[in-house]
C-alpha cells in the first residue's frame, strides 16, 4: 500500500479522473439541451404539425384565415363561399408542417375520423298511443372544421345538438305509425332511419358536420308496461285455452252424437232383421203346424193340448173345470 501511495503515476491517474474535471462537459450538455428546448419553443411558435388523422383551423384574432383538411371537396368550397364569416379563408389539403405567425395566429385541431354519439334510452309515442323505449346511436364526422369551430366549438356541444335533432325526428316519424310496425318491420325502420339521416344532414350542414349513419340498438316497452303486457298475454292465453276447450267439447259432443246415431241405426237394423227372421220363423212354424194338422188333426189337437197343460198345470196347481170341457178332454179321457 505504501508503494502505491508513493507511486507518482498513481497520483496522476487519480487527479486525471476526478469529477471536478467534468464540469465543462456538463455545461456543454446543459447548453445543448437548453438550445434544443429553445429551438422547440421557437418552432412551436412559428410552425404547427397536422397528421393524417387531424384537421386544423388557423385563426387570426377574430378571423379564420386557414383550414387544413384531408380533401378539398366541391361541397366544402361551396359552403365556405356562401358563409360571409369564412370569406377569403385558405384551404389546404396538405398534411404535415405548416407556418403560422406567432402571438397573432392560433391553431385549433380536430379529428377527421368518424365519431360515435351514443344516446341514452328514451321514450317515443307511436300512432296507436303506445310508448316505446329506443336506444339509438349516430356516426358522424366533421367535414368543415372552420364552421364547426365557429358554431359549436367542441364535440360535447355537437353531441347535444345531434341529440336534439335526431330525437325530434325519431319522435316525429315514429308518431306516424303503429307500435308493431316499429318493432317488427325491419324494412320500414331502415327506410325511416335513412330519411332521418337525410333530414338531420340538412340541419347540421351549417355546423360543419355530416351524419354518416343512424342505428337503433334496441326497441322495448317501458318497464311499467311489463305487468300490463303480462296480464294481457295471460288473459289472451286463458281466452285461447277456453276457446280450445269449448271447441274440444263441441267436437266430442259431435262425435258422441254421431256414435249414438250410428248405434241407433245399427240397433234398428238389427231389430228389423231379427223381427224379419222371427216373422219368417213364425210363418215357417205355422206352415209346419198347418201341414201337421192337415196330416193328422187328432194328433195335432192332442199335441196342442199337451202344450197347454205344460204351461198351465204347475206343481200344486188346482183348477176347477167342467169335465165336458174341450180342455179337459185328454185329462179325463173324455170321448
Amino acid at each position: 500500500m505504501n508503494g502505491m501511495n508513493g507511486n507518482p503515476n498513481y497520483e496522476y491517474m487519480n487527479k486525471k479522473f476526478s469529477l471536478s474535471d467534468y464540469k465543462g462537459f456538463y455545461k456543454l450538455v446543459g447548453g445543448i439541451i437548453l438550445i434544443v428546448i429553445l429551438l422547440s419553443i421557437v418552432l412551436n411558435m412559428f410552425f404547427f404539425q397536422v397528421d393524417e388523422r387531424e384537421q386544423a383551423v388557423v385563426k387570426q384574432f377574430n378571423e379564420y384565415v386557414k383550414i387544413v383538411v384531408s380533401e378539398r371537396t366541391d361541397n366544402l368550397i361551396k359552403t365556405i363561399e356562401e358563409n360571409p364569416q369564412l370569406k377569403g379563408i385558405k384551404i389546404s389539403d396538405r398534411k404535415g408542417l405548416h407556418f403560422k405567425i406567432p402571438f397573432i395566429q392560433t391553431v385549433e385541431k380536430f379529428t377527421n375520423m368518424l365519431l360515435t354519439y351514443d344516446t341514452d334510452s328514451r321514450e317515443v309515442v307511436t300512432k296507436d298511443k303506445k310508448k316505446l323505449v329506443l336506444d339509438n346511436f349516430a356516426v358522424w364526422k366533421i367535414n368543415n372544421p372552420a364552421l364547426f369551430y365557429s358554431s359549436l366549438g367542441n364535440e360535447r356541444a355537437a353531441h347535444t345538438r345531434l341529440d336534439d335533432i335526431i330525437y325530434s325526428k325519431l319522435n316525429e316519424e315514429i308518431g306516424k305509425v303503429e307500435s308493431h310496425i316499429v318493432i317488427s318491420d325491419k324494412d320500414f325502420v331502415e327506410n325511416m332511419l335513412k330519411k332521418i339521416k337525410e333530414g338531420s344532414n340538412q340541419q347540421v350542414l351549417d355546423y360543419g358536420m355530416e351524419v354518416v349513419d343512424i342505428r337503433i340498438k334496441r326497441t322495448d316497452f317501458p318497464e311499467d308496461n311489463y305487468n300490463n303486457i303480462y296480464n294481457r298475454m295471460n288473459t289472451e292465453r286463458q281466452r285461447a285455452a277456453k276457446t280450445y276447450r269449448s271447441e274440444g267439447q263441441e267436437e266430442a259432443q259431435k262425435i258422441r252424437s254421431e256414435a249414438d246415431k250410428e248405434a241407433t241405426i245399427i240397433e234398428a237394423k238389427a231389430y228389423e232383421e231379427a223381427e224379419k227372421v222371427k216373422g219368417e220363423g213364425d210363418a215357417e212354424a205355422l206352415r209346419i203346424y198347418a201341414e201337421a194338422y192337415n196330416k193328422d188333426p187328432e194328433f195335432y189337437a192332442f199335441w196342442r193340448s199337451l202344450q197347454a197343460y205344460r204351461k198351465t198345470l204347475k206343481n200344486d196347481t188346482k183348477i176347477i173345470i167342467d169335465s165336458d170341457s174341450e180342455f179337459a178332454k185328454y185329462l179325463f179321457d173324455v170321448k
